[in-house]
């Protein structure tokens, strides 16, 4: 049966087509096309072209350029969780002979390898790539830009070493173990590294007059794994959702959220954006999007999902320059987000009591600032400040009877209870914090009571 709440109410629909054509109109391309995911269900495709009668749909294939780097993460954190290799592991281990072997897997995942950020010359997203046939070419004699893991600095030479990684450790091509390890599983069938019909052409369009100029569609060889691919606002929807939502199938909810951590500072002047592990973050609008942004001549896309909201969009224009995808891909999310906000799930009790979590409930003191602890399903916890900015984290309860922490100050963070030795809780032990249940309880451990004399007034 399907829900009303399925389907989108008239004017945000009238609003997301309205944004769409403001976006061809003002950025003057031949067509524009995007969608919007809700709660993994595609609830809208709009699209606006320069030709009557000729608007893409939602299975028209449009380069996508550099969101071919997150499906190339994915295929390394997928070598990574099967124990073939380690993030932290130099390059050359895997993959000896390029000359920037010392480089990490994690920093040429986060561009924090300080690798240059282009091809040597000739132009690579406009040239064959048969004119870089080995890794030396695409390196070059100046591949090192800054010190390793100290900035970040984009590289599409690092994204193209990934890709060579994953052929070395799977003993196959990048295309044919991105197909069969992603592509399939996930049901991307109109997703492709060599273009399908019906596609796109791509066109760049003179910016001081309406008229347009064809632009060429290389096969970039080496460089593929940064920014080969062509795809459909339908399978980029579908593949933000699995951004979010993690597949066991393809890689897990875990490793999708390490995806979408910040790996690195982000550059000064730009705290309201980072990068993760094949993953841009921005915050707009006060929400946190993760996905991608890509550009080949002749093309733009933009990619976002909102986690908290359930929201996900995609933008695809084939021009050059012009449409800001990216931006309308934002703008998307927040129009769904805001018009129709999640309706939350019915309160409902937990389905069992353990009576000894149930008791350590309730107020605990970090010295004299309070806190509390709440249960979550799962025997998971929280421990979050009574009030002001204090740190507070969500755990997740381990066989041993101990919790760690998910997020916030002590993500990754042991908490444990300690009892006394009749076997009632002492105190609660976290990375060495104790949490007692009164302000500096007399007897705790640091930062237990110290003066014997204990509170006391002014006067006293």
């Amino acid at each position: 049966m399907t829900s009303p709440f399925d389907e989108l109410l008239p004017a945000t629909q009238r609003a997301l087509l309205h944004r769409i054509a403001v976006a061809q109109s003002e950025g003057r391309a031949p067509s524009f096309v995007a969608g919007v995911e809700r709660d993994g269900q595609l609830v809208w495709t709009g699209s606006r072209s320069s030709v009557d009668g000729h608007g893409p749909d939602a299975d028209t294939q449009y380069r996508i350029g550099s969101i071919t780097k997150t499906f190339t993460a994915v295929l390394v954190l997928r070598l990574r969780d099967e124990g073939l290799l380690d993030l932290n592991e130099p390059l050359e281990k895997h993959l000896p002979g390029t000359g920037v072997g010392d480089v990490t897997i994690a920093q040429l995942l986060g561009h924090s390898a300080g690798l240059s950020a282009e091809a040597p010359a000739p132009w690579w997203e406009r040239t064959p790539g048969s004119l870089r046939p080995e890794l030396a070419d695409v390196l070059g004699d100046q591949s090192r830009m800054h010190p390793t893991g100290r900035r970040h600095h984009y590289s599409n030479p690092g994204y193209t070493l990934l890709g060579s990684l994953v052929e070395a450790v799977r003993g196959a091509s990048w295309e044919d173990v991105l197909r069969r390890e992603i592509l399939e599983p996930l049901a991307l069938h109109r997703t492709s590294a060599q273009p399908q019909a019906p596609h796109a052409g791509g066109w760049a369009v003179h910016p001081w007059a309406d008229v347009m100029l064809p632009e060429p569609s290389e096969d970039l060889g080496l460089m593929a794994p940064a920014g080969q691919l062509w795809s459909t606002v339908a399978d980029l929807c579908r593949f933000a959702t699995f951004l979010a939502e993690g597949d066991e199938g393809v890689l897990s909810a875990a490793s999708v959220r390490e995806m979408r951590t910040p790996s690195v500072p982000p550059e000064a002047g730009e705290w309201d954006s980072a990068y993760g592990l094949g993953v841009q973050i921005v915050r707009k609008d006060g929400r946190t999007l993760a996905g991608h942004t890509g550009s080949l001549p002749g093309f733009v896309a933009g990619l976002w999902v909102s986690v908290d909201d359930g929201v996900a969009a995609v933008a695809l224009a084939n021009a050059t320059s012009g449409p800001l995808t990216g931006v309308v891909a934002a703008d998307l999310v927040r129009i769904v987000a805001e018009a129709e906000p999640p309706i939350p799930e019915p309160w409902r009790p937990l389905p069992e009591v353990d009576q000894e979590l149930l008791e350590l409930t309730g107020p605990w003191y970090w010295g004299t600032s309070p806190f509390v602890l709440r249960l979550d399903a799962d025997r998971g916890v929280e421990l979050q400040p009574l009030r002001g900015n204090g740190r507070g984290s969500r755990f997740v309860a381990e066989a041993d009877g101990t919790w760690t922490g998910l997020d916030g100050y002590y993500a990754g963070e042991t908490l444990r209870v300690v009892p006394r030795e009749d076997g009632s809780v002492s105190h609660l032990d976290l990375g060495s914090f104790v949490f007692t249940r009164e302000p500096y309880e007399p007897g705790a451990p640091v930062p237990g009571g110290v003066d014997k004399e204990g509170w006391r007034g002014l006067q006293t």
